[in-house]
């Protein structure tokens, strides 16, 4: 059962410069996306993080869309984070997405010199997607911002 977060994730937010992120998120379930979007720019601007957003039509197609940012981007962005809501339906499909968009981020994460945070509600409706954007349990967008800061400080730690 999911809690109301990690109650130490707000605390010790590192400062960092000159930070810039790149926000995937998708198009389905665009009400739910679109709060937790609005969460991680709070975030980020309240932190002085640049950021960019790109729009993919699913979660299915984040991993993809990272991947080539990171190909073919000149300038490198310090972090990724990835948006999207999978609500579980009638058919395993359900499964397979979650399963995919999940191995995919985990991938990226052991190949790329970036972090790519895992944003993405995978829940049994929508009622639970509006506890996770705000509600009893937190507001996700807001913790995988706080996330990417604390990557990006930990990430330019390790590289020196």
């Amino acid at each position: 059962m999911a809690t109301k977060g990690n109650t130490s994730v707000n605390k010790g937010i590192p400062l960092i410069k000159d930070a810039f992120v790149i926000i995937i998120k998708t198009e389905w379930n665009a009400s739910i996306i679109n709060k937790l979007e609005a969460g991680v720019k709070k975030i980020l601007k309240a932190n002085n993080v640049g950021c960019k957003t790109l729009t993919v039509p699913g979660a299915f197609e984040i991993p993809f869309t990272v991947k080539n940012h990171y190909t073919y981007t000149p300038i490198l962005p310090d972090a990724y984070i990835t948006l999207g809501t999978v609500i579980r339906g009638d058919t395993p499909h359900f499964d397979y997405v979650c399963k995919a968009v999940t191995d995919g981020v985990v991938q990226l994460n052991l190949s790329l010199d970036v972090p790519v945070i895992f944003g993405v509600l995978t829940v049994d409706n929508e009622e639970q997607a509006m506890e996770r954007i705000g509600g009893k349990h937190g507001h996700k967008g807001e913790e995988s911002a706080i996330t990417a800061i604390k990557m990006i400080a930990l990430n330019r730690k390790l590289k020196k």
